[in-house]
């Protein structure tokens, strides 16, 4: 059975989906793995590194059209998709209902198609889940971003000339890539309050050394699914009031909020910008889904009153290494728990949770 995998056709992409971690492992399994030549060239690795371990280094094309189980970020292309043989399986990370013409022409074809960012919040499929593991990357990098534009030392320093008074940060929104985003700023010795529409994040925020600020509200704002919930427009006014006050104190503010399926909630205005001290920043995780700030643009640093409003697409992509090591531990523990090795192939089971969440089998309207 034959894995293959080449580079997304995307200026912002530099992960991958394999790397020699994992192409070892799948090796061992029992599959042959195929990769585009020049496949490491953002990873600091050579097609002889890949070669010396048994992979092939083979031209795109003949990757696309061998493969048995083709391992990719994003969507393929429709001229991918025309190269790819009936009745392989597709993984990766596929947003199905904002590709739907690309995910009807792979399904009319027999592919199966199975879209790992739809993974349930189970303990089982955490090993696999691709959403926590990247979004820890861009809430660390979100950080280390923000520190060098920001023209001021973080951490509390006693000097013979005074004292430094370290830098505040803010991060909106706690989940995985704003408690990363919390633990490396207090890393840094940043001093760091956050918020989160969910009050159960409290813990969380807390013991990470962070000051938790919340809206009190008697409602339940958590899905079933441990995301966030789309608040109502009472909940937004005293938010409003709460981030006023709570902006005007801060250097770095790191926006996370996202809400599944739906536009990102927009949080700071106008007037909130205007109430910031002049040289901080404000630094978009949720620029590429419409942002939770008024003035950031995707794939752009826009100074707005004195602010950098850093709007960077494809975070993790930015520290493609860790990234990719990541990203491909995952797609390969999805495999192996799929595997099996008498009959070598993958035992897709419709009745397993984790397969029924993830596989995009009918066509959508």
């Amino acid at each position: 059975m034959i894995i293959g995998s080449i580079l997304e056709d995307d200026i912002y992409e530099k992960r991958t989906t394999l790397t020699l971690e994992t192409i070892k492992k799948f090796i061992q399994l029992g599959f042959n793995i195929n990769i585009e030549n020049n496949f490491g060239k953002f990873l600091n690795i050579k097609d002889d590194d890949f070669e010396n371990i048994g992979a092939n280094c083979i031209v795109r094309n003949e990757v696309l059209k061998l493969s048995d189980i083709l391992l990719k970020i994003n969507c393929p292309s429709l001229d991918e998709i025309s190269k790819l043989k009936e009745n392989a399986i597709l993984i990766g990370n596929f947003f199905p209902h904002l590709n739907k013409d690309s995910i009807n022409k792979l399904i009319n074809k027999k592919i199966k198609i199975f879209s790992l960012e739809l993974l349930p919040r189970i303990t089982r499929a955490q090993s696999m889940d691709i959403l926590s593991s990247q979004a820890n990357i861009a809430g660390y990098k979100a950080v280390i971003d923000s520190v060098y534009e920001f023209n001021r030392v973080v951490p509390m320093m006693m000097t013979a000339a005074g004292t430094v008074v370290p830098a505040k940060f803010f991060i909106i929104g706690a989940g995985v890539a704003g408690l990363q985003a919390i633990a490396t700023a207090k890393r840094l010795g940043g001093v760091v309050s956050a918020t989160d529409v969910r009050l159960a994040s409290k813990e969380q925020v807390e013991s990470l050394g962070g000051k938790f600020v919340f809206v009190d509200n008697e409602q339940n704002l958590e899905t079933s699914g441990g995301y966030a919930k789309e608040v109502g427009e009472d909940y937004k006014k005293k938010q409003e009031m709460l981030l006023k006050k709570t902006l005007a104190q801060q250097d770095i503010v790191i926006c996370t909020a996202l809400v599944p399926g739906k536009k990102a909630p927009r949080i700071i205005n106008e007037e909130m910008l205007g109430l910031m001290k002049k040289g901080s920043i404000v630094y978009d995780l949720a620029v590429e889904q419409g942002g939770n700030c008024i003035y950031s643009e995707s794939g752009k640093i826009v100074e707005k009153f004195g602010i950098k409003i850093l709007g960077y697409k494809n975070v993790p992509s930015r520290i493609s290494e860790t990234a990719s090591n990541l990203l491909s531990r995952n797609i390969y523990n999805l495999i192996n728990s799929i595997y099996n090795k008498q009959t070598r192939s993958l035992k897709i089971d419709e009745n397993d949770e984790i397969i029924r969440s993830i596989y995009v089998k009918d066509v959508l309207n």
